[in-house]
């Protein structure tokens, strides 16, 4: 099949956490695109490798990385990995994120704060500081982040040091649209609602999900394809422009900021 002609074609583009669910999905459609992509994992191999030969069968471009990006040096190196391998960096995508699991700030141990931190805070703060430095030398390219309604709302039942993490990443999206914008750099992000994935599968009970579809108007779950068209607005310059330091929210209506 020919691909349509789009601005896609040949972009060279990374994402960071795109094993499963929304990364997974933003992958196989950027490739679709014509983009060349770098799908990104820590854990799940298996997951990565069925993304990447998903992407091969259908005629696309896409590498596997691994590695763990609430390193500091680690993610450094991730970044470079991925600017020699494709040659340039066009789109960057920091989707790695997790809750490890429910509690109250009150009952919270420390080695919950570090997961949450280090990973949800730290994997986009290296990963950026990296991926800015060389958009910056380039003096084009474009960063999207994954953030999260629980931003806005402080996350329900448990979740809230997430969502506070999840609030640094809103945050960070506005100090780099302005620190970049000078080099013709965007950046944007994404806040996901409440969306079928492996991670509410780990995190959330089926009385905790059915609560949650009683907030939403449009009276169910989201699915990772639909959180893509936000990515693919947000990286296509065409239509996105004169867009950056913003955050779409794609939650079936639950929060209307």
């Amino acid at each position: 099949t020919t691909r349509m002609a789009s601005t896609f074609n040949n972009k060279k583009t990374v994402i960071f956490g795109a094993s499963s669910g929304i990364g997974a999905a933003v992958a196989k459609r950027f490739a679709a695109l014509g983009a060349e992509v770098i799908v990104h994992y820590n854990g799940n191999k298996a997951g990565a490798e069925s993304v990447v030969q998903a992407i091969k069968d259908s005629g696309g471009k896409a590498h596997l990385l691994a590695g763990d990006v609430s390193q500091a040096e680690v993610a450094e190196r991730l970044v470079n990995e991925a600017a020699a391998k494709l040659g340039r960096l066009d789109i960057v995508i920091n989707n790695a994120g997790n809750m490890f699991g429910r509690t109250a700030i009150s009952k919270a141990t420390d080695e919950q704060y570090h997961n949450v931190i280090d990973l949800n805070i730290g994997g986009v703060f290296f990963a950026c500081r990296r991926a800015a430095a060389i958009l910056q030398e380039q003096k084009s390219g474009t960063i999207i982040n994954t953030t999260s309604v629980a931003a806005r709302t402080g996350g329900g039942d448990g979740a809230g040091l997430y969502g506070a993490a999840k609030g640094f990443v809103s945050t960070i999206t506005r100090v780099l649209a302005k620190e970049l914008a000078p080099f013709g750099v965007r950046v944007n992000a994404v806040a996901p609602g409440v969306i079928e994935t492996d991670f509410h599968r780990k995190n959330s009970t089926p009385e905790q999900l059915a609560g949650a579809i009683k907030g939403i108007p449009l009276g169910r779950l989201g699915t990772s394809e639909e959180c893509v068209g936000a990515f693919e607005f947000l990286a296509d310059e065409s239509m996105s422009g004169y867009i950056t330091g913003q955050v779409i929210e794609v939650n079936g209506g639950q929060l209307m900021p």
